[in-house]
């Protein structure tokens, strides 16, 4: 996934975030930090959401069917992975993969998840901490090899 479909992603489906949450244009607008013209023009697909924006509704709205929908049980985890140029090495706790992920190897307490929504890698370790996350997979295949074979 690309920042340009994340943006295109998140801006088809402003509408549907808003009508969840019940807020009016206005309340929305004001949240998320654009003008309410600004959004009926997104939520008319007349024009997509800034990246500030996407990742901003993302974040305030994460736990939303609408964006969970689009990416699974960690959102953010996406964008940040996409804002570290497709690869992040941040250590941080993960609810370890049960509903959005499947697994592709398991070793020495290591797991290399792929989600099912975004299509990203991720490896866990057995405590259910990322500690890598990558949209390539041969990367991904290589670092769980280096974590494996120490």
């Amino acid at each position: 996934m690309t920042r340009d479909e994340v943006v295109a992603l998140v801006s088809e489906k402003v509408r549907m975030v808003r009508a969840e949450m019940g807020y009016t244009q206005d309340k929305m607008a004001d949240m998320i930090g654009i003008s309410k013209k600004t959004l009926v023009q997104i939520e008319k697909g007349r024009n997509f959401a800034s990246w500030p924006a996407v990742v901003t509704i993302c974040a305030l709205f994460r736990e939303t069917e609408t964006i969970q929908h689009i990416f699974g049980d960690e959102p953010l985890e996406v964008l940040e992975t996409i804002a570290h140029d497709g690869t992040d090495y941040r250590k941080e706790k993960t609810l370890g993969g049960k509903v959005w992920w499947r697994e592709i190897k398991r070793r020495d307490g290591f797991f290399l998840q792929q989600n099912m929504l975004s299509q990203h890698y991720r490896i866990l370790d057995q405590e259910g901490y990322r500690i890598f996350s990558s949209f390539d997979l041969k990367e991904s295949k290589d670092r769980f090899e280096e974590l494996t074979n120490l």
